[in-house]
């Protein structure tokens, strides 16, 4: 098991946890209230910073949720820490933009995050053609 350095912004701040078994996505929750209008972008202060291990990387995404309770949706779609940005005062902040006016409080849940090995070193070749089975391209798979 791998061990985390964390540190928290304040006492205020919910401590992380994995929430009722659900899932192994980490769920990370504003560090202040936040009042946005409609078009308005702000990063969104989450409260922690932490120094990840070696040859691993943070993955920050929306909940399902974020959307429908706030009306907010993450501009970068999803948020890449590496180990690199690990310093006392490398937080992680959520990049919002808000598409009706919304009101997120302390505490609130936001978005979430996993922790991921990087990716192995890979090496292109090059082909005339594929090979595997044809599904038909983009979209192949139908509606329903």
């Amino acid at each position: 098991m791998e061990k985390i350095k964390i540190q928290y912004l304040n006492d205020e701040i919910e401590r992380l946890r994995y929430i009722d078994g659900k899932s192994d996505w980490i769920d990370l929750r504003a560090a202040e209230d936040v009042e946005m209008k409609a078009g308005e972008f702000r990063l969104i202060p989450l409260g922690v910073a932490m120094q990840l291990p070696k040859g691993y990387e943070a993955h920050i995404v929306p909940r399902s949720s974020t959307f429908k309770n706030f009306g907010i949706i993450q501009t970068n779609h999803m948020g890449i820490i590496d180990e690199s940005y690990c310093g006392p005062n490398d937080w992680f902040y959520m990049a919002a933009y808000a598409l009706r006016d919304t009101v997120i409080h302390k505490n609130d849940r936001i978005c979430q995050f996993r922790i991921q090995k990087h990716q192995p070193e890979i090496v292109f070749e090059e082909v005339e053609r594929l090979e595997g089975e044809d599904r038909g391209g983009i979209g192949s798979t139908g509606v329903r």
